[in-house]
């Protein structure tokens, strides 16, 4: 499973969906799918402007937690 952890960034900021959206241009649809975790697909050019406007490499916004694990967290 991949896990994304938009909403654990944009909490520890205090920022909106909105404010992500004006920031990054990324859709406000896009942006909450990614903050509930309701995605099944990410673009690259979407990672990027994250990645970007966080500060912060690949591994900080997705994670990957090996099937099993997740039960144990």
């Amino acid at each position: 499973m991949i896990k994304c952890h938009l909403s654990r960034l944009m909490g520890e900021r205090k920022h909106s969906i909105q404010d992500v959206h004006r920031a990054t241009g990324i859709s406000r649809a896009t942006l909450t799918r990614l903050y509930y975790e309701h995605n099944d697909a990410i673009r690259y050019e979407t990672i990027e402007k994250l990645c970007r406007f966080y500060g912060v490499q690949i591994g900080d916004l997705l994670e990957w937690i090996p099937d099993g694990e997740m039960n144990e967290r």
